[in-house]
């Protein structure tokens, strides 16, 4: 995995990962893959950190979301 942290933008992202379009955003709406980010006002990507994450285990993955507690 990459120490760094840099923003990858949508093709990228499709690229390395192999999924289309419509399955990376039905992945995001289930939580089953990383959400994207705010880049400016039009623009958003990804935190390349979070893609390896769960290109590394991509059946397991499940996005953190704000204000939800694990009981």
């Amino acid at each position: 995995m990459s120490n760094t942290d840099r923003i990858i933008r949508l093709k990228t992202v499709l690229a390395r990962t192999g999924l289309s379009r419509s399955t990376l955003y039905r992945k995001i709406a289930d939580g089953t893959f990383p959400a994207q980010i705010r880049i400016s006002v039009h623009g958003a990507g990804w935190r390349e950190s979070s893609v390896e994450r769960w290109m590394a285990d991509p059946v397991s993955y499940r996005e953190e979301r704000a204000g939800s507690h694990a009981q």
